[in-house]
């Protein structure tokens, strides 16, 4: 009866106890239970049956879902999201006004953390039901940190979505911006959950944690941590996941042994090469320029110990999902309701980011100009909003500058007759729309900067 009612509470998806999975009296692999008539096992000959959105949870959250907690969540009830205003000073305004928050009003501040391009901004805007992150392919689209505001009933989630976490080095080198090194770290310091996403259809970022996610973990030990294993769709065979698991959570989740049947490795098999650090302790420590540099309090012992490990031990859940399915990003965030606890909301229920109109829409062209122009084209324009005004019949007039600084990046930028600029515009004026719920007339021209 209970995993009757947990698979009804979890969408029919999988869950994997932590109870069974310490268990050392299994012979076979270690994932098995089923919730309803889905599984998330391995072994025998009917090898490993995946169900998206399944996870590896403690006994801890499992009760408090049979409790009831998360079934005040009606999922057959679809609650539309907030917007932003496309007024300036009417977001101030929302901003700054009174949280309408219940009696027994509940909240969490989740930190999304990950190497670049793991699909943090994406599972942010599936989280709020509205496209407020801009999203591409290409790293480092997410320069600052964002914060989105979900609420639901008497719970308020803020997602703090973050820049991909990268080295001192490599900012001073790609020159980019001193956000990139100080939001990520300045934001799990505030959360009270953090989630660690990892791309698993990129073979070399599944193989081990992103050595700067480690460092951030390690700093903030006794803040709980959460592994999203990220964009599982886009892998063929599902029964490498519990083998990635048990790379990435150093076989330890919730404090329980995950044991999975060791895997026979072909003789052609390589072994993956140890970490080696770019720059040494010091050299590391002395890229980083004025108040950039992160209150790091890793000795080098500590340092030289995360190095030779390949995961985090100390992960309380680990999730298998895509971003970009809405019954799978449910899961994870009937997760983040029933792990609130009580206390006060931050904003008013009306609030869906604390990001400018302005900031939306030139982040939402980024993400355009990212997606469809190459190499370093798009990372060295700059954009000017030139006009924000209300058009004779109620639709939102945007006009913006792209500021070129090669000429050889203008013709890419205009493309053939023009083409280009305006598909950009007209894609972006579309999720625009969507946003400030209101037709977007968005005018694109690029001048070379002086």
């Amino acid at each position: 009866m209970a995993l009757r009612v947990c698979g009804r509470l979890l969408r029919n998806g999988a869950v994997l106890s932590g109870r069974l999975v310490g268990s050392a009296r299994q012979e076979s692999a270690s994932c098995l239970l089923a919730a309803g008539n889905a599984a998330c096992s391995r072994g025998g000959r009917h090898g490993f049956i995946f169900t998206p959105a399944c996870f590896i949870t403690s006994e801890a959250f499992l009760s408090g879902l049979m409790k009831g907690k998360a079934a005040e969540t009606d999922s057959s009830i679809y609650h539309h999201p907030a917007s932003v205003p496309p007024d300036s000073s009417e977001q101030v305004s929302l901003l700054l006004k009174h949280p309408d928050q219940p009696p027994d009003s509940k909240v969490l501040k989740v930190a999304i953390i990950g190497a670049p391009n793991a699909g943090k901004s994406t599972l942010s805007n599936q989280l709020l039901g509205r496209k407020v992150f801009a999203v591409s392919k290409k790293v480092h689209t997410t320069r600052s940190r964002a914060l989105g505001v979900l609420t639901e009933t008497d719970t308020q989630i803020i997602l703090l979505d973050t820049p991909g976490l990268t080295t001192p080095s490599k900012a001073k080198r790609h020159q980019l911006e001193k956000s990139l090194l100080v939001d990520p770290w300045n934001t799990v310091q505030e959360a009270d959950l953090v989630v660690v996403m990892v791309d698993v259809s990129d073979r070399w970022m599944r193989s081990g944690l992103d050595f700067e996610v480690l460092k951030c973990l390690a700093q903030h030990p006794h803040i709980p941590a959460i592994l999203v294993l990220n964009k599982v769709d886009l892998v063929k065979a599902k029964s490498i996941l519990l083998d990635i698991t048990a790379q990435l959570t150093c076989g330890v989740v919730n404090g329980r042994k995950v044991r999975v049947r060791p895997v026979i490795k072909p003789p052609w098999a390589q072994k993956k090469p140890e970490r080696t650090p770019e720059l040494s302790p010091d050299e590391d420590t002395a890229a980083y320029e004025d108040g950039a540099k992160p209150n790091s309090v890793l000795s080098r012992e500590k340092l030289k110990e995360l190095r030779s490990q390949q995961g985090w031990p100390h992960f309380k859940d680990v999730f298998m999902l895509s971003s970009v399915d809405r019954e799978d990003v449910e899961t994870l965030k009937n997760y983040f309701l029933v792990a609130a606890k009580p206390g006060s909301w931050m904003y008013h229920s009306e609030v869906l980011t604390d990001q400018s109109p302005e900031e939306v829409c030139t982040n939402i062209i980024r993400e355009k100009l990212l997606e469809y122009l190459p190499q370093e084209v798009p990372y060295s324009m700059t954009q000017s909003i030139e006009l924000w005004q209300d058009g004779e019949n109620g639709e939102l007039d945007i006009s913006v500058k792209l500021y070129i600084k090669k000429e050889t990046h203008m013709g890419m930028v205009i493309g053939t007759a023009g083409q280009m600029v305006a598909r950009i515009a007209r894609e972006a004026a579309e999720d625009l729309s969507r946003v400030y719920l209101r037709d977007v007339r968005l005018k694109l021209s690029a001048k070379m900067e002086k």
